[in-house]
């Protein structure tokens, strides 16, 4: 049976989600195949047999994973023949902490300066659930936020400041070659690419540097998936 993951689309077939580009690039690591079925965030039947609400989902014949870092996890030690995500056991708790670093501070930084763009590159059916939920969360209007953006841009310069250092030091985020700490924020950024026509990176940034050489790896993978104009 092939592989199967709900992947988060937009109008035009986009596939934009942090998270599942998480997934996406975890399975070409491992050098695993799988087929990335488009869902919609008004689509919550579709997920109802995984108990989740969210993408991605993994479906590997009778498993079922959902949650970027579970996937990771179940990939790493049900494909151990394939290279090692985390490189052993001290390397996943390190990478467990930067995971939670994009998570926690990367994502919503990123959120606030392209939120505005994602309403107009989804499905119309989804577009009024997005407004409602987002603006929720983050307590003023999609157009506020857009108008904040400089704003937005800024903080986000200011919460690169370790991963810059970073990046200074070594060539990726994992030490001698990518690994899964490369894709938990590559994603990030992969998002913000396909979603929004504002580059937040400028060209003589480190992590401008990285995410290029992040979208060449696996036969350019990630550029095959168009930046938003």
């Amino acid at each position: 049976m092939t592989r199967q993951v709900y992947d988060l689309c937009g109008a035009n077939d986009v596939r934009f989600s942090p998270y599942c580009w998480r997934t996406r690039m975890a399975l070409a690591h491992k050098q695993l195949d799988a087929e990335f079925l488009a869902w919609h965030f008004t689509e919550q039947e579709k997920l109802k047999f995984s108990g989740s609400r969210t993408v991605p989902v993994l479906v590997d014949g009778d498993e079922v994973i959902s949650d970027s870092w579970r996937i990771a996890n179940y990939l790493e030690t049900t494909y151990t023949e394939g290279p090692s995500l985390f490189g052993g056991e001290r390397g996943a708790e390190l990478t467990r902490f930067t995971h939670a670093w994009a998570d926690a501070i990367l994502v919503p930084a990123v959120a606030r300066c392209v939120i505005g763009d994602i309403l107009e590159r989804i499905e119309l059916k989804d577009q009024a659930y997005f407004r409602a939920s987002r603006e929720e969360r983050f307590g003023l209007s999609l157009e506020q936020m857009t108008e904040r953006r400089p704003v937005y841009v800024q903080a986000l310069d200011t919460a690169l400041l370790p991963l810059r250092v970073c990046l200074r030091r070594q060539s990726w985020v994992a030490g001698e070659a990518p690994a899964y700490a490369d894709y938990s924020i590559f994603g990030v950024f992969q998002w913000a690419r396909v979603i929004s026509p504002e580059d937040l990176l400028t060209t003589e940034d480190p992590v401008f540097e990285w995410r290029e050489k992040m979208l060449d790896q696996f036969d350019g993978l990630g550029r095959r998936f168009a930046a938003a104009s």
